[in-house]
C-alpha cells in the first residue's frame, strides 16, 4: 500500500513510534488570539489513541 502524501506532510513518527501532529487554528484570524494561546498552539502534540490507528494505516505502518 502506498503512503498517503497528505498524511506524510501532516504527521511525524517519533523514535519510540508515537505520532505527532500540529495544532489547528494557527493560520488566520490571529489578532484576536492571545500570545499565550498561540505559543501553546505552536507546540506539537501527540495524536489521540482513537486516531492513531487510522493515521498509521495512512502512513503505511
Amino acid at each position: 500500500m502506498k503512503t498517503d502524501k497528505g498524511a506524510k506532510a501532516r504527521f511525524k513518527v517519533t523514535g519510540t513510534g508515537k505520532l505527532r501532529r500540529r495544532h489547528a487554528f494557527t493560520s488566520h484570524l490571529l489578532e484576536k488570539k492571545s500570545s499565550r494561546r498561540m505559543r501553546h498552539l505552536h507546540q506539537d502534540v501527540e495524536v489521540s489513541s482513537g486516531d492513531a490507528r487510522r493515521v498509521k494505516k495512512l502512513l503505511g505502518r
